[in-house]
């Protein structure tokens, strides 16, 4: 019997963000992927990849772990750092890729030494932005 598709977690629904790619530019701009080792950026690399409009799919652990090459306990712990840092969600075999912006709000940035200090942008619609903004916003911060 095939488990119904149903959102889990309906205020974080997944929008295709604005800019050329499907892959949401937040995750590098805000410093998500920086927290995410190599296990768990395969992991959300593919479930981007395979997910519904709504960010949804299901793929049972076996299935992932092998088209991951992953051993089943490698998965579970990329699994489980993708839920620590609140960019899926998961309720077997249910995955929902999250909307990156509420999780780039709840966390500070993790920032290498020496990386630039711009933040998320904070106006109403919480829109990504182009490089060319960011560096446009850094500008008018200097001037202050």
């Amino acid at each position: 019997m095939r488990t119904p598709k149903q959102v889990l977690r309906p205020e974080r629904l997944r929008l295709v963000p604005e800019q050329f790619s499907w892959v949401d530019q937040a995750l590098v701009q805000w410093g998500l992927i920086d927290r995410c080792d190599a296990r768990a950026a395969a992991l959300y690399l593919f479930l981007v990849t395979v997910a519904d409009a709504k960010g949804l799919s299901y793929y049972g652990a076996t299935t992932l772990a092998k088209r991951l090459r992953l051993s089943e306990s490698e998965l579970a712990a990329a699994r489980a750092q993708l839920m620590e840092l609140d960019l899926i969600a998961y309720q077997a075999p249910l995955y929902q890729v999250l909307s990156l912006h509420e999780a780039a709000s709840h966390k500070p940035p993790c920032r290498p030494a020496g990386a630039s200090t711009v933040a998320p942008p904070r106006h109403a619609s919480a829109a990504p932005v182009s490089l060319a903004q960011l560096i446009e916003m850094e500008r008018s911060r200097a001037r202050l």
